[in-house]
């Protein structure tokens, strides 16, 4: 195997700022991309929860709108339009950008890192929802990458700078071994090939200083945190289980990309698959044991805040999404008391 080894010369920060504007130019030719807003005023980006005793906090790195049916495979005609009409939803779709953050003792573990600057203006918004939820992004202890595409770790390292200076990132070994593989990148079809561009100069500083850590496949990473294999939708991709006080929520990596098409035919594939005969069977095995074990799921590409339960109806399934709680008590001032 031809292995790409990223350089650790004095030239790195230059190496960093041109691969960072080839990455972005490389974003904007795999899939077609929305511009304009459809909002002027920021959006709350955060959402929490308890799983046990266990502090998890939903995190929006924003919605990008793409065409999401240009992009589909294994589909039939019309198929894919039907059942966004289905959903009263219109391509251009708006795709959520999730990443969540675990609250585990001492360790403060974030499950991937966002987009960071390669897909455009209208995202990169982690830091922020991290500073509104009471976090900064020095505090992160631990990265668990489900995989390395773009929107996953394209938040890691902006402009050549660590977003996330004190953090070890976590990943699959064959996750690392296939981004890394000069000869993977060039037998790669597009969108993937643009995929391996991004990866030097947001994985590498990592990689350089020494903070990348690798497991084989099921591993317990921390006391009630464990990983999962997923391999499909890229060789390496993994999902992180959390157990707390009989409870369990299941981290679940791209699994799906369009929602409203997706889970009412697991079979339907996309492009930026690496294996889409595998991503499809992973999908649907997947669907139907969190459907059979009513498992709570957290997904990095369903709407906000993106965590919930799947059902099975028929040959098909469909997503409930967690009920909205808000009913942690005010706090009072002592000012106020004394009133």
């Amino acid at each position: 195997m031809s292995q790409r080894h990223f350089p650790e010369s004095r030239s790195w920060a230059t190496c960093l700022l041109l691969m960072s504007g080839l990455a972005l130019s490389s974003a904007a030719n795999a899939v077609t991309l929305t511009t304009e807003s459809k909002l002027d005023k920021k959006q709350a980006g955060y959402y929490r929860l308890k799983v046990g005793s266990v502090d998890v906090t939903a995190l929006s790195d924003g919605t990008l709108g793409f065409e999401a049916i240009e992009q589909l495979t294994n589909v039939k005609p019309g198929e894919a339009e039907k059942l966004l009409d289905r959903a009263y939803v219109k391509s251009p779709v708006e795709a959520s950008m999730n990443a969540f953050l675990i609250q585990l003792g001492d360790r403060l573990i974030l499950v991937d890192a966002g987009t960071g600057a390669l897909l455009g203006p209208k995202l990169f918004k982690l830091p922020e929802s991290l500073k509104g939820a009471g976090y900064a992004p020095e505090q992160i202890t631990d990265i668990l990458v489900t995989h390395v595409h773009p929107d996953h770790t394209g938040g890691l390292t902006v402009g050549g700078k660590k977003v996330f200076p004190n953090a070890i990132v976590h990943m699959d070994r064959r996750e690392l071994a296939y981004w890394t593989d000069k000869s993977a990148e060039e037998n790669a079809p597009e969108p993937t090939r643009s995929f391996f561009k991004m990866v030097e100069p947001t994985v590498g500083p990592y990689l350089a200083s020494g903070s990348v850590k690798t497991f084989d496949g099921e591993t317990l990473l921390f006391p009630g945190l464990r990983s999962i294999p997923g391999y499909g939708h890229t060789p390496g991709q993994s999902y992180y289980a959390l157990e707390s006080g009989g409870e369990k929520m299941i981290f679940w990596g791209d699994i799906i990309h369009v929602p409203d098409i997706q889970f009412y035919n697991p079979n339907i594939t996309i492009k930026f698959d690496v294996d889409s005969t595998a991503a499809a069977a992973r999908r649907k095995r997947d669907f139907a044991d969190a459907a059979k074990n009513r498992t709570l799921v957290a997904m990095p590409h369903m709407y906000f805040p993106g965590v919930g339960h799947v059902a099975r109806e028929g040959n098909h399934y469909r997503w409930l999404p967690l009920p909205y709680v808000n009913d942690a008590k005010p706090v009072v001032s002592e000012s106020k008391r004394a009133q």
